[in-house]
Parts: C-alpha cells; sequence; structure tokens
C-alpha cells in the first residue's frame, strides 16, 4: 500500500516507517525536523520505496494515500512546555491537514492519541469510556487539550464525510532512538546513570507508570489500523504497573551506575497513576505486549550508549 506517516522522523514514526518498509509497503515520511531526527530515518533514506519530505505538516499538503497515520506533535514535556502555542498549533493543523487528505483520496486514518488526555486520572486503570480529569489552564493543557481536540476532529470528520479513522491512546512508549535529552523519565534515568549523576525522581517516586516497548507498540498501531473496524478510541501500550523509584532502581542496576537517587518538587498536575485498561485492544486484535520492561531497559541503555559516541 501507498502509506503517508506525518512525524514520521520522530521516535514512534521511524520504528514506524522502517517497519511499514520491511513488511514491503511505500512510505512518504512528512516531517519539519523540530523534534524529530534525520538520523532516525537516515537507513531508510536509499530505499526507493520510501520518500522523506521536510515540510511543516501545519501547513495543507497533498500526497495520495491509502493509509495515514498522523503522528505530527512534540510529546516531550520539556519540549512542549517550552513552545506551548507551536504545539498545539502543530497538533491541531497537523489533525486537520491529515484528515483532509484521507477524506480527499478515501483513506484510513489513524491518529496518535495520547494517555495525556484522561490527566490526572480519578479512575484507575484508564478506560477508553473514561472522560478524563484534565485542566484545560495548566501547563500540561497545551499536549492534552490538543490531542483531545485531535480526537475531536476525527471523531467529526467521521460523522460527516464517513471518513474511516482508528484513534490510538498511546500510553508511555520508550526504546532506541529516544534522544538522552528528550525529558521523559526513561532517557532521563538512563542519561544520568550512565554520567554517574543522582536520578532526579518528582515527589516521593511512589507515583506509577506502566512502560511499553516500541516494538509492542508499533505491532499495536498496525494491528489497529488493519485489523480493527473500531472508529472510537482504543487503549495501545503495557499494563504492568511500576512505580517511578522501582523504575529508577532498575535502571541503577542495569547499567551498573553508582547513582544515587534524589526527590525533587514534583511539577504541577503530576498524575499519581497511569495505567491502561487494554480490554478492547486485544477484544478487537488480540493485542498483547511481549517484552518485559527489564529486556526492554537493556536494548534502550545499549542504544543510547551509543548515540552518546556518536
Amino acid at each position: 500500500m501507498q502509506i503517508l506517516i506525518t512525524g514520521g522522523a520522530g521516535f514512534i514514526g521511524s520504528h514506524l516507517c522502517e517497519y511499514l518498509i520491511n513488511t514491503g509497503h511505500n512510505v512518504t515520511c512528512l516531517d519539519n525536523l523540530s523534534s524529530g531526527n534525520i538520523q532516525n530515518i537516515e537507513k531508510l533514506l536509499p530505499e526507493t520505496r520510501f520518500t522523506f519530505v521536510e515540510h511543516d505538516t501545519s501547513i495543507p499538503f497533498d500526497y495520495p494515500a491509502e493509509r495515514i497515520y498522523n503522528l505530527a506533535s512534540p510529546a516531550s514535556p520539556a519540549w512542549y512546555s517550552r513552545n506551548p502555542l507551536a504545539t498545539i498549533q502543530t497538533i491541531v493543523q497537523s489533525t486537520f491537514n491529515s484528515a483532509a487528505a484521507a477524506e480527499k483520496y478515501g483513506a484510513r486514518i489513524l491518529q496518535a492519541s495520547t494517555s495525556e488526555v484522561y490527566g490526572s486520572p480519578l479512575v484507575h486503570p484508564q478506560t477508553e469510556a473514561y472522560w478524563g480529569n484534565v485542566n484545560p489552564n495548566g501547563e500540561r493543557s497545551c499536549y492534552a487539550e490538543s490531542k483531545r481536540f485531535a480526537e475531536t476532529i476525527l471523531s467529526n470528520y467521521h460523522r460527516q464525510y464517513n471518513t474511516d479513522i482508528r484513534i490510538a491512546r498511546i500510553f508511555n512508549t520508550y526504546g532506541p532512538k529516544m534522544r538522552h535529552d528528550d525529558g521523559r523519565v526513561i532517557p532521563n534515568f538512563i542519561s544520568q546513570a550512565l554520567n554517574g549523576s543522582p536520578l532526579s525522581i518528582h515527589g516521593d517516586g511512589n507515583q506509577t507508570r506502566s512502560f511499553c516497548y516500541i516494538d509492542d507498540l508499533i505491532t499495536g498501531l498496525v494491528q489497529l489500523m488493519e485489523e480493527s473496524e473500531e472508529s472510537g478510541p482504543v487503549n495501545l501500550g503495557n499494563n504492568q504497573e511500576t512505580s517511578i523509584s522501582d523504575l529508577a532502581k532498575m535502571i541503577i542496576n542495569l547499567t551498573g551506575s553508582k547513582s544515587d537517587i534524589s526527590c525533587i518538587e514534583a511539577p504541577c498536575e503530576d498524575p499519581k497513576k497511569r495505567k491502561p485498561d487494554l480490554t478492547r485492544a486485544r477484544m478487537l486484535t488480540g493485542f498483547m505486549p511481549k517484552v518485559s520492561l527489564e529486556k526492554g531497559l537493556q536494548k534502550t541503555i545499549h542504544a543510547l550508549i551509543k548515540q552518546t559516541k556518536q
């Protein structure tokens, strides 16, 4: 098939590009490289079935496709907190432009949403039926509310034009190709451990997250796109819950670091718990994460060591 991926040079997008090229598809990757990295897709550039276009997807585009994965969005809190208005513009306009392309060419479109739509959840684990607990004026709102609005855009394209849509609510994902200065907890901890610096835990470290290795997520995205007829949101991630303090200890152990752990003030509205209910994903596609946290961290540590030596 002819597949278009916006944000295809980013962490998730580049892995998706590789997977789809390796399974025989033609892929056009759009990215303005503001938070993506050309090195992520460097080995794909000679491929005849791969086309990279440097383009700001908040500006309209027109590329024929049978499938569109709209991943264009900064995902690092460090990045979007510095650039809140650009974050809003990128997410919202890219979604409008991707949906317009899907409607024009009769393509199926998958929107990369996020667990941030649940905010600081009052329901645990989070099911797709939960509407969330989000502060529309908070520091994280530029990302969370834009992603919520992106779901609204796709849902109304489906209602008004019968556009064939999929919505993936992606929970914490990690793996190779994450930048060491990404700002998210796993690359932060690994970088600090490798440098012998204290691992900075927000608050008391008892807050929990559920971490999904990138290979499992890519499998889930493709399954949702191809094997499901569900037009509503579907959680994708790993439902094994881990405290941040346990994560820090695991990374110190796996890196052989002598780093200590330091507790710093938690950011505003930092969720206490986050864990996906995967019932819908399993029912629709049989989705089941396979990579353990320990094994995924080992691969990620190895990749970050290699990245810092380049």
